[in-house]
C-alpha cells in the first residue's frame, strides 16, 4: 500500500531526515509527495534532499547489486524530479550548486534525458557540470560523446580540471586512439595538470592501454614523487597488456622507495601475482591488507580458481562470508568454478541457495556458471532447471548447457538444444559447435557431422582454430579418417590440439603404424608435442608392442622434460609392461614424484600377468599410501586370479563388496566372472552372472559365452547366446564371433546358419571379424561351399583374418591346391601374411603331400616375409616330412630346432612312425612324449598302434600295464550327428542313449553282412578279432 504524507513546515532537519526515510528504495517503493513548499525556500534545502538521494544512488553503485539498480535509480530519479520541479517553480533551479547538483544525480540515475536538459539549461555551466556529463557519457559507453563535450568544454572558455582530464584520457584509452590522447595530453601541459597525480595517472593509463608502453613509463619515470595513483597506473598498466613480471619490478621498485601501497595498488599487484601463478607471494600480500574489499577476495578466489587451487578458492570464499563482504556475481562465477572442478554437489547447493538470497541467481553470468557446476556434478537435470528459471537467456546460456550435456555423454540431448537453440534464432558461435559435433562424435553419426561442417563453413566458422579441431575429433571419432585427414590438411593454422586429435584418431581406429607417421610430421615441422600428444604416440606404440619406437618416445619425453608427468608417466608404463619389459616399467614408476591410480594400474596389470604376488604387493602399497583402488585395478588382478590363487580372488570378491563398488561396471563385472570360470567353478561363476543381467550389456553375454566356450561348455555357451536374445540384448560382433566359434565346436551347422541369419539382418555381415567367423564355422561343419560363398560377399576390404579363415578352412578340408591358390590371392592383394597363414598353408602342404612347396614356403616365412616360426609351425613340417615317408629330414629338422622340442613336435613324429611302422624311431619318439606328458593317454596309444602293426604283442601289453599302473586312462571318443532338427551326440562305450537297443540291434545286422561280403577289417591295431567286434558293437556312431 502506498503512503501518502502531506509535508508541512518542518525545521530543515526535519525535512532532510524525513525525506532520507522516503528514500530507502524499499520493495514497495514508496512514492514521494512533494512538501508544500516556503514561501522563501532555502537553496541549501534542495542541496540536502539532493545530497542524501545521491547517498542513496551511490550506495546500490557501490553494492554492484546490477539486476536491482535500474529499478531503484528509478525511484531515485523520480525523487530527483520532484525536487527539480519545486526548485523550478521558485526560480533558483540552474543556481549554482543545486543545478549542478541535480545534473549529477539525474546523471548517476541513469536518466540521461533530464541530465542533459536540466545541464543545457544552467546558466553558469562551470567544471562541475561538465564533469558530471562527461562521466554520464563515459558510464554509458558514449566514448565520442565525451570526446566531443570536452572540446566544447575547451572551445566555450570553461578550463577542465584534473577529474575531467581523467574522464576524457579514460575514454581516449578505451578508443585506443593515442592521437587524441596526445592532443589532451598537450592540454594538459597547457594548464598547468600535468604534475598533478591524478592526471599522470591517467596519462599513464591511456599511453599503456594505447599500446605505448614506452611513453607511460617516460611519464612515470618523470614524476618526482609518485604516489599511489602513479605507482597503481603504471603497475596496472603493465597487468592490463600481460606482462605481470614488470609489474612486479614495479612493485618492489615502490616498496624500496618507502610508498606504502593502498588498497587500488594491493589489489593490482595481487592480480600481477596471481598472472605469474606465485599465488603464495600474492596470498601474503593479500593478508598484509587491513581491511581487503570485495575486488581483493575476488582476485584471490579467481586466481585460485583458475590456478588448479580449487580447495583453496573455496576457502577463500568461506572465509569472506566469515568476514561478512558480500559475493558479487563475480565472487559467485568464480567459486561455482572451483566447485565444479572438485565436483563437490553439497557445497554448490548451499552456494546456490546464497546466490539466492542475495538475489543474483538470476544473472546470466552467474546463470551459467551455475549451469556449469551442476553438469561437472552429473546434475544435468538441475543444470536445466537453472536454464529455465532465467527469464533472459544468451548464446552464452545456450553454450553451458549444450556443454554440460556434451560432457556427460547425453549427446542426444546436446542434438534436441541444439535444434531449439536455432529455432530460438540464437547466435551459433564457436562453443555451440564444439558442443553439436561432440555429440556427433559420441554418436558416431558422420553424416549428421557431415551436415554441421557445411552449415560451419556456410556461417563462415570454418577458419576457427576452435572450430577445426572439433572437425577433426568428430570425423576421426565417426571412423572417417579420410575426411579427418582431409580437414587437417586444408587448415591453415594448426595447433597442437589439431595433431593431437588427428593422431589420436587414428590411435582409436588402431591404425597406430599411421598414428606414428603423423607424429613423425609433426617433429619434423618443430612442432614441439604436449604431454598428451606424447601419451597417446606411447598408446599406439604400446598396442601394436613397438617397444623401439616406444623408447624413441621415451627420449623425447625426456628431452622435453615431461617425462615425470601424470599422462606421460602412465603411458609409459603401460607401453613397457605391453611389451613385456616389467623391469623397465618398474624404473619409470618408481621415477614418478606423484604416482596415481593410473600409473599404478598399469604396472598392477603388467605384473598380474607374470608375477601374481608382486602384483599384489603393489595393490597392498597402493592401499598403504591412501589411493583408492578403482575398477581397472581390480579387474587387472581379478584376471590373473585362477587356479592357485582362486582364493586370493575370492578375497578380493570380498574387498570389492567392502569398499561399496556397484556390479555397475561391466569390465569389473568381467573379471569377477572370470575368477570363477577360469578356476573352474562354472555353478559359482552363473550364480553371478544372474545378478548381472540387469546390466543388460553385449560385453558382459558375450565374456559369459566366451569363459564356457574356453570351458569346454559350447552348449551352455549356445544355451546363453539363446538367453541372451529373451532379454533383448542386441549381440555384437564379439558376441557373434564367440557363438560361431561354438558352433564350429560342436558342428551345429543349424545353429549356425540362423545365427548367420541374424548377422544378416543387423547388418553385421559386412563386419570383417563377424564374416571370418562365419567363413571359419561353415569350414569346420565341413560347407566349404558356403565358406567361399561369404569370402566372396565380403563388401568391406579383406583383412588377414578373413584370408586365414579361408585358407586354414581349405586346408582342415583336404582342398590343398584351393588353399594354396587363396594363398596366392592373397599376396596379389597386398595383404601381408602372418604366422596363422603359414600355419593353414603349411597344414595343406601336409594333408596334400606338397612336401617341396611345403619346404619353401617354410624358408619364405622368415626370408620373405619376417615371421619368426613358432612350435605349431615347426610340429607342421616335422608332420609333412614325416607324413611323406622322410623321417630321417624329419628328425634332422628336430635335432637342428634352437630350442627343446615340446609335446606337439613329438606327437608330430610319432604319429609319422606310426604310418610308416617305424617301431625304432617310434619309441624314442613315445618316450620324449612320456616324458613331456606322463598323463596323456595319445602318446601310449600311438606307440601301442605301432607295436601291434609290428606284431610286438609283448610291447603292447608292457604299456597297458604301465598306463594302468600310472592311472593313464585313455578318453572316450565323441562325435555329433544330426538327425532332422536334433544334434545326437555319441561316445565310445556309451549304452545310455534312449534308442542304445535299436542301434545295437542295427549294428549286429550291418557287422553280419560284412562279413558276408568278405569285408576285410583293418585289424592291426588290435590284438585279436573278437576285440575288434566288441569295439564294433559297443560303438553307437
Amino acid at each position: 500500500m502506498r503512503h501518502r504524507t502531506s509535508l508541512k513546515l518542518f525545521p530543515l532537519r526535519k525535512h532532510s531526515l524525513l525525506l532520507h526515510n522516503r528514500c530507502k528504495f524499499s520493495a514497495t517503493q514508496p512514492r514521494i509527495e512533494s512538501p508544500n513548499p516556503l514561501s522563501s525556500p532555502s537553496i541549501l534545502l534542495y542541496n540536502n534532499l539532493l545530497k542524501i538521494c545521491h547517498q542513496e544512488c551511490k550506495k546500490l553503485q557501490s553494492r554492484h547489486v546490477f539486476d536491482e539498480f535500474p529499478q531503484k535509480a528509478a525511484c531515485a530519479s523520480k525523487a530527483c524530479k520532484t525536487i527539480h520541479v519545486q526548485s523550478l517553480k521558485h526560480g533558483i533551479a540552474s543556481q549554482g550548486h543545486l543545478g549542478n547538483a541535480i545534473v549529477d544525480l539525474y546523471a548517476k540515475c541513469g536518466d540521461m534525458v533530464s541530465a542533459e536538459k536540466t545541464f543545457f539549461g544552467l546558466e553558469n555551466k562551470d567544471s562541475t557540470a561538465w564533469n558530471s556529463i562527461l562521466l554520464m557519457y563515459s558510464r554509458h559507453g558514449l566514448l565520442e560523446n565525451v570526446v566531443e563535450a570536452f572540446g566544447s568544454m575547451w572551445n566555450i572558455g570553461v578550463w577542465p580540471n584534473q577529474f575531467s582530464y581523467a574522464i576524457v584520457l579514460s575514454a581516449c584509452a578505451r578508443l585506443v586512439d593515442v592521437e587524441l590522447g596526445k592532443q589532451v595530453h598537450c592540454s594538459v601541459m597547457k594548464t598547468g595538470f600535468e604534475f598533478d597525480s591524478f592526471t599522470e595517472g591517467s596519462l599513464i593509463d591511456m599511453y599503456a592501454k594505447c599500446g605505448y608502453l614506452i611513453d607511460a613509463r617516460r611519464i612515470f619515470d618523470g614524476v618526482v614523487e609518485p604516489d599511489n595513483v602513479s605507482w597503481t597506473a603504471m603497475i596496472s598498466a603493465y597487468v592490463k597488456v600481460g606482462l605481470p613480471e614488470k609489474a612486479m619490478e614495479v612493485f618492489e621498485e615502490m616498496q624500496e622507495r618507502g610508498c606504502v601501497p593502498d588498497q587500488v595498488a594491493s589489489v593490482t599487484i595481487i592480480n600481477a601475482c596471481v598472472g605469474l601463478g606465485r599465488l603464495h607471494d600474492a596470498h601474503q600480500l593479500f593478508s598484509q591488507m587491513a581491511s581487503p574489499n570485495v575486488v581483493a577476495w575476488n582476485v584471490m578466489i579467481s586466481g585460485h580458481a583458475k590456478g588448479g587451487k580449487e580447495v583453496e578458492a573455496i576457502q577463500f570464499f568461506q572465509d569472506m562470508i566469515k568476514a561478512s563482504i558480500r559475493p558479487t556475481r563475480s565472487t559467485l562465477g568464480s567459486v561455482f568454478s572451483a566447485i565444479a572442478s572438485v565436483a563437490n554437489l553439497s557445497l554448490g547447493l548451499q552456494v546456490h541457495a546464497l546466490a539466492v538470497k542475495q538475489g543474483l541467481e538470476s544473472n546470466v553470468y552467474v546463470g551459467s556458471s551455475l549451469i556449469n557446476m551442476y553438469a561437472k556434478c552429473q546434475k544435468m537435470e538441475a543444470a536445466s532447471e537453472v536454464f529455465n528459471s532465467l527469464r533472459e537467456k544468451n548464446e552464452v546460456l545456450w553454450n553451458a548447457l549444450l556443454a554440460g550435456y556434451a560432457q556427460n555423454g547425453s549427446a542426444c540431448e546436446v542434438v534436441k538444444l541444439f535444434r531449439n537453440m536455432r529455432l530460438s534464432s540464437f547466435e551459433t558461435d564457436e562453443y555451440t559447435y564444439t558442443s553439436i559435433l561432440s555429440a556427433c562424435a559420441c554418436l558416431e553419426d558422420v553424416e549428421m557431422g557431415q551436415q554441421l561442417h557445411s552449415i560451419i563453413i556456410k556461417n563462415k566458422f570454418a577458419s576457427n582454430l576452435f572450430v577445426g579441431n572439433a572437425v577433426i575429433d568428430m570425423y576421426a571419432k565417426c571412423g572417417a579418417l579420410g575426411d579427418a585427414r582431409r580437414q587437417f590438411e586444408q587448415m591453415l593454422t594448426r595447433d597442437n590440439i589439431s595433431w593431437n586429435a588427428i593422431i589420436v584418431g587414428y590411435v582409436q581406429q588402431e591404425e597406430e603404424e599411421e598414428a606414428f607417421i603423423m607424429f613423425q610430421k609433426m617433429v619434423l615441422e618443430r612442432v614441439v608435442p604436449d604431454e598428451a600428444c606424447l601419451a597417446s604416440v606411447l598408446s599406439a606404440c604400446a598396442n601394436i608392442q613397438d617397444l623401439n619406437k616406444g623408447k624413441q618416445v621415451h627420449s623425447l619425453l625426456v628431452k622435453y622434460g615431461l617425462e615425470s608427468g601424470l599422462f606421460a608417466g602412465s603411458s609409459l608404463v603401460d607401453l613397457y609392461c605391453k611389451c613385456g619389459n616389467v623391469t623397465s616399467a618398474s624404473e619409470v614408476f618408481f621415477c614418478l614424484p606423484d604416482r596415481s591410480v593410473v600409473s599404478t594400474n598399469a604396472l598392477i596389470s603388467g605384473y598380474a600377468q607374470t608375477n601374481i604376488n608382486y602384483a599384489v604387493h603393489l595393490f597392498q602399497n597402493m592401499l598403504v599410501e591412501g589411493l583408492r583402488p578403482s575398477e581397472v585395478t581390480f579387474a587387472s588382478i581379478l584376471d590373473a586370479c585362477s587356479g592357485q590363487v582362486y582364493m586370493l580372488g575370492r578375497q578380493l570378491h570380498s574387498f570389492i563388496l567392502k569398499l561399496g563398488f556397484s556390479y555397475d561396471d561391466e569390465f569389473l563385472a568381467i573379471s569377477l566372472i572370470g575368477i570363477y570360470y577360469n578356476s573352474g567353478r562354472l555353478e559359482d561363476a552363473r550364480l553371478l552372472f544372474s545378478e548381472f543381467t540387469k546390466l543388460k550389456s553385449p560385453v558382459l553375454w558375450t565374456a559369459m559365452i566366451s569363459s564356457n566356450i574356453q570351458n569346454d561348455c559350447c552348449e551352455e555357451a549356445l544355451l546363453g547366446y539363446q538367453e541372451m536374445r529373451k532379454f533383448n540384448v542386441m549381440p555384437d560382433q564379439a558376441t557373434f564371433a564367440s557363438v560361431l566359434k561354438a558352433c564350429s565346436t560342436l558342428a551345429s551347422m543349424q545353429d549356425g546358419r540362423k545365427i548367420h541369419s541374424l548377422i544378416f539382418h543387423t547388418g553385421f555381415d559386412t563386419d570383417e571379424l563377424t564374416a571370418s567367423s562365419l567363413i571359419d564355422m561353415y569350414a569346420k561343419c565341413g560347407d566349404v561351399k558356403s565358406s567361399v560363398q561369404v569370402f566372396s560377399e565380403m563388401v568391406s576390404k579383406k583383412d588377414v583374418i578373413s584370408w586365414n579363415s579361408m585358407i586354414v578352412g581349405f586346408a582342415k578340408n583336404g582342398f590343398a591346391e584351393d588353399a594354396l591358390k587363396i594363398f596366392e590371392e592373397m599376396k596379389r592383394a597386398s595383404v601381408k601374411p602372418d604366422d596363422i597363414t603359414f600355419l593353414g598353408v603349411l597344414t595343406a602342404c601336409s594333408h596334400a603331400g606338397m612336401v617341396s612347396e611345403g619346404r619353401q614356403i617354410f624358408k619364405d616365412m622368415t626370408s620373405r616375409y619376417d615371421v619368426q616360426p613358432r612350435v605349431d609351425h615347426c610340429a607342421c613340417m616335422v608332420d609333412l616330412l614325416g607324413r611323406w615317408g622322410n623321417l630321417k629330414e624329419a628328425e634332422e629338422f628336430i635335432e637342428r630346432l634352437d630350442f627343446e622340442p615340446d609335446a606337439m613336435i613329438w606327437s608330430a613324429y610319432l604319429g609319422a612312425c606310426k604310418i610308416h611302422g617305424d617301431d625304432i624311431r617310434g619309441q624314442k619318439a613315445a618316450e620324449k612324449l612320456i616324458e613331456l606328458e606322463p598323463q596323456n593317454s595319445s602318446s601310449y596309444v600311438l606307440l601301442s598302434n605301432i607295436y601291434a602293426s609290428s606284431g610286438n604283442w609283448c610291447g603292447v601289453n608292457s604299456l597297458r600295464k604301465e598306463m594302468k599302473e600310472k592311472g593313464v586312462r585313455k578318453p572316450p571318443g565323441c562325435s555329433w550327428i544330426i538327425v532332422g532338427q536334433k544334434t545326437n551326440m555319441f561316445v565310445a562305450g556309451d549304452k545310455f542313449h534312449p534308442r542304445a537297443g535299436e542301434i545295437h540291434v542295427l549294428l549286429k545286422d550291418l557287422t553280419a553282412l560284412m562279413k558276408d561280403e568278405v569285408y576285410f577289417f583293418d585289424i592291426g591295431s588290435v590284438r585279436d578279432s573278437d576285440e575288434l567286434e566288441s569295439i564294433l558293437s559297443s560303438s553307437q556312431e
